[in-house]
């Protein structure tokens, strides 16, 4: 049977190909986006653009009411709406910091957080956090992403205990450097200087972030909660 399927920030990039995944596996599928519009690559499909704010409690709540009136109890959650601000520590502001702290982190938290209430009554759900290998090696001029993104391991796991008794797994994808429109930007130097560091030596698709992402929502990942899954051509391992 087809699952309701929240992902937010699934209008571009990592989260629009993992929107993609789960329509193309028969799901009911609803994304966030701050601007409500549906993108051109799902236009003609079932999917349900909510317009949302993770950084409100109050838009998640509207949100998930939405959801929950048009689609049914939403089973699977995928906290993938981030945003970075980068700088080296000595001037980053204070507007930097709390900016990304509580977009990627206090985020993720508010979504399960309303996610959690209806998968307790149902007895079931999985929760799928989007963090990056950048919070497990870290990386300079990017204190405040890291840490954020660090914080999603702590609050999957302490999840994944919290919850695990009523059927709810609750893991963590971290992608390594993924071939989107914010690596596009980049300049060759530091195009080659990326690779030079991957194993694999090439950037990952948003297709293959999305595979795992379904894997984890899928029966096949029924015994696995509080993981943390890299999919970063090797750049991290061992962390």
């Amino acid at each position: 049977m087809s699952r309701v399927v929240l992902v937010t920030g699934g209008n571009r990039g990592i989260g629009l190909a993992i929107a993609q995944a789960f329509v193309a596996l028969g799901d009911r599928v609803a994304i966030t986006a701050r601007n409500g519009q549906l993108p051109a690559e799902l236009e003609g499909t079932d999917v349900l653009v909510v317009q949302a704010d993770v950084t409100d409690t109050a838009s998640i709540d509207a949100a998930f009411d939405r959801i929950e009136a048009e689609l049914g109890p939403v089973e699977v959650v995928v906290a993938n709406a981030g945003v970075t601000r980068d700088g080296l520590i000595m001037r980053m502001s204070d507007d930097d910091v709390n900016a990304v702290i509580d977009t990627n982190l206090v985020g993720s938290l508010r979504v399960a957080r309303r996610a959690a209430k209806g998968m307790v009554r149902l007895r079931r759900g999985r929760i799928v956090f989007v963090s990056s290998v950048v919070g497990l090696l870290g990386s300079a001029g990017q204190t405040n992403y890291a840490a954020s993104k660090a914080g999603l391991v702590g609050l999957a796991r302490s999840l994944a205990r919290e919850l695990g008794s009523r059927g709810i797994t609750a893991n963590v994808v971290a992608p390594g450097f993924v071939d989107t429109e914010m690596t596009a930007v980049l300049g060759e130097d530091r195009k080659t200087e990326i690779l030079g560091s991957v194993p694999l030596g090439r950037y990952a698709s948003t297709d293959e972030i999305a595979g795992v992402v379904t894997f984890l929502a899928g029966d096949a990942a029924g015994y696995i909660t509080g993981a943390v899954v890299p999919v970063d051509g090797g750049l991290g391992m061992g962390h």
